[in-house]
């Protein structure tokens, strides 16, 4: 599993064809994405992480807080083109990403755990719909997180 986590100060994701759009103010704006090989394990450990990230400031300006501390919200949408393969040509292959059938409950569970971590809903885009995402990264502060990469 692979992660984005972008620091905003708000961000909203539409998806105009289906009359959708939700939002958040400060939070984080989650990017996520799966392969077949992604577990149980992997969607617990990158919840946890996400929940527990330390990117917001504290009184004394240092990236001290989680988003959990200040009280912030969470948006996650899903994104395959984060397992893009650019090695050859010019055309990124998708190979890796894990299919619908896969993702989607991946994808679903995820979002679950990290309603719990962080005891709060968890704002969500239309898994494989084509969205609008707007944001206004705070910072800028941008992690990426992956699951395989952990130890």
């Amino acid at each position: 599993m692979r992660i984005v986590i972008q620091r905003v100060r708000n961000a909203e994701v539409a998806v105009p064809d289906r009359n959708y759009k939700v939002g958040i103010g400060q939070g984080l704006l989650v990017l996520a994405a799966f392969i077949d090989e992604d577990t149980l394990e992997d969607l617990e450990w990158t919840a946890r992480k996400l929940v527990a990230m330390r990117i917001f400031d504290d009184a004394d300006g240092v990236m001290n807080l989680s988003v959990k501390d200040v009280g912030g919200e969470i948006m996650v949408v899903s994104q395959f083109t984060l397992y893009a393969s650019t090695v050859k040509g010019n055309r990124p292959s998708y190979i890796k990403a894990a299919k619908p059938d896969i993702a989607v409950p991946l994808y679903e569970k995820f979002v679950s755990l990290v309603e719990e971590q962080s005891g709060n809903e968890v704002k969500c885009g239309i898994f494989g719909a084509d969205m609008k995402v707007s944001l206004l990264n705070d910072g800028p502060v941008t992690i990426i997180v992956d699951s395989k990469l952990k130890y």
